[in-house]
This record gives structure tokens, C-alpha cells and sequence, in this order.
């Protein structure tokens, strides 16, 4: 899914290419992309883009007229721009955004459609989509703090929950985490103030990192390699391989449609995390430790 990175990225792109120029036409391919009926998406139609926001992960554009289109790529809707009128592709191809200045494709690979677009009128209509998460990069220590300890969880649940922290997912989470030298499943209300501070301080780093990464990617061009896994990435999608700073084997833990990347000699002290699956079927067999797992390789 992108994340904020990503959708930083994108902006910027759409702010070159969009910002002041009118949206003469949306071409949906899919239907079910549409999930408001009032105002009528065809209102969007005819209206200057006067804005560009991010909310989350969602990509705001602020119409003239009050009105706000917000884009919810979710896993894999990925955006492309082209030449004015270009065709929707057909197996992936969601919608189109005709504008002055060329066409914004829409995709969706997969055969789940979880991609989602709204269009509402004014502020109130946006509120629905704060999901009330801290906006790390602006904030400081004592912000960071307070949205940490709100609740109590695993730092992992914790830096991807929207109500806590905006726009982290599971891709940077796992990167922040090993740049913080901290194991995903420890729990929030345990964590003394220098680690804290050293979590705060690895979440702006790795995500003020990665825009700079991915500026320098695109160079003026518009995104088209947007992925949650990337390389140069320490540990995320890297199972098996050695993480970069120690060259231990980066282990995971899969639950659900996601998956936790750690380091067990610079997160875990050595300790392996029990896979749900996994020890469930080897129980007593599951190893413990690095060592436990290199003996029986």
C-alpha cells in the first residue's frame, strides 16, 4: 500500500501536472470505484483543481466550488499519467481523469477491488477521512509521546494504526523499527523515554529519508514504480536475507494479508518471534533463538 512517502511523491507530481488546470472529464471503468452518490461524481466534471492534499494515505484534490475528490489506492491502485485521452486499460483499469493537461490513469491489479474514490462538498465533508493520527514529520517529542502511549499495543500495531499515527504502514514500520534497533512486538506502555526518543527520532528519519529517496527516483517524472518493497529497504520483504547492518538472516512474522520483518540480532536480542502459523504447526520444534535456527539449518 502507499504509504506516506509514496503519496508524497505522487503529490508532488500532481502539483506539477494538475494544480490550476481543469478536470474536463472522469471515464469510469469500474463502478464500484465510486462510493458517495451525492454530490454526483459528474460535478467534479468542468472544475479547476485549486488544491492537493493528503489525508493519510488518501490523496485529496480540492475542486473549485468546495468540493474535494479523495483517492484511497489502498494495496494496489497505482496512479499513471499519459497523454490526454489515453484508454483505460481494460484488466486493470479502474478510471480515467481527463484534464487540460494530459489523462491520470487509475489502476488496481488484483482481482480484490479495494481502490475507493468520494467526492464531498466542503470541510465537513472531509471530516469523515481524519482518522485523527499525528502528523509525525510536524510534530515533536511530547506530541509523538502522547500519541504513542495512548493506547497500549505492540510498536508495530501501533506506528500502522491511522488513529495514532497518519500515513505509516506496514512497509515503513518495519523500516523504522529496525532503524530504531527496537522488536516489533514490544509494547508500548513498556518503552522507557530513551527509547522512545530513539523511535521518535528513527520514525522522522526513515520516512524523511525515503521522500528523498524517492525524489531522487523520479527526477521531475511522474511515480511509476510505487511498491512496498523496495530495494535498499533493511528489512522489509527481505526474509531470509541478511540484514545490512549485523548480516543475520531478516526473519518474519505473517498474519493476516500482512507480514512483520524484523532483525532478531539488532531488534530482539537474539530472540525469535513465533510465527503463528509456523510454531503452531511445529510447536515444541520452533526455534528460539538464532542460534537454535542456524544449528538447524
Amino acid at each position: 500500500m502507499p504509504e506516506l512517502p509514496d503519496i508524497t511523491v505522487y503529490l508532488e507530481a500532481l502539483e506539477a501536472r494538475v494544480r490550476g488546470h481543469r478536470l474536463e472529464r472522469v471515464r469510469l471503468r469500474s463502478p464500484f470505484l465510486v462510493r458517495s452518490v451525492d454530490p454526483p461524481i459528474a460535478a467534479a466534471e468542468g472544475r479547476v483543481v485549486e488544491r492537493l492534499a493528503r489525508l493519510g494515505k488518501r490523496i485529496v484534490f480540492g475542486l473549485e466550488g468546495d468540493l474535494f475528490l479523495v483517492l484511497h489506492l489502498m494495496i494496489a491502485g497505482r496512479l499513471k499519467w499519459g497523454a490526454k485521452g489515453m484508454k483505460v486499460p481494460g484488466r486493470i483499469g479502474l478510471a480515467a481523469f481527463d484534464f487540460e493537461s494530459g489523462t491520470l490513469l487509475l489502476t488496481e491489479a488484483g482481482t480484490k477491488k479495494r481502490a475507493s474514490l468520494h467526492l464531498v462538498r466542503g470541510a465537513m465533508g472531509l471530516e469523515p477521512f481524519h482518522r485523527g493520527g499525528l502528523e509525525v514529520l510536524g510534530a515533536d517529542g511530547a506530541a509523538f509521546a502522547a500519541a504513542l502511549r495512548r493506547e497500549n499495543h505492540t510498536l508495530k500495531r501501533a506506528l500502522t494504526d491511522p488513529r495514532l499515527f497518519s500515513g505509516i504502514g506496514n512497509a515503513y514500520s518495519d523500516e523504522i523499527l529496525h532503524r530504531a534497533r527496537l522488536s516489533p512486538m514490544a509494547l508500548t506502555s513498556r518503552l522507557d523515554d530513551e527509547e522512545l526518543e530513539r523511535l521518535r527520532a528513527a520514525t522522522v528519519a526513515a520516512l524523511e529519508d525515503w521522500i528523498a529517496r524517492l525524489r531522487a527516483e523520479t527526477a521531475g517524472r511522474f511515480p511509476e514504480k510505487v511498491t512496498a518493497f523496495r530495494e535498499g529497504m533493511a528489512v522489509h520483504g527481505r526474509f531470509g536475507k541478511p540484514c545490512p547492518d549485523c548480516g543475520t538472516a531478516v526473519q518474519r512474522i505473517v498474519y493476516a494479508e500482512n507480514e512483520c520483518n524484523y532483525c532478531p540480532r539488532c531488534q530482539t536480542g537474539g530472540r525469535l518471534l513465533a510465527d503463528r502459523a509456523l510454531s503452531r504447526l511445529l510447536k515444541d520444534d520452533w526455534p528460539r533463538t538464532i542460534e537454535e535456527l542456524e544449528k538447524e539449518r
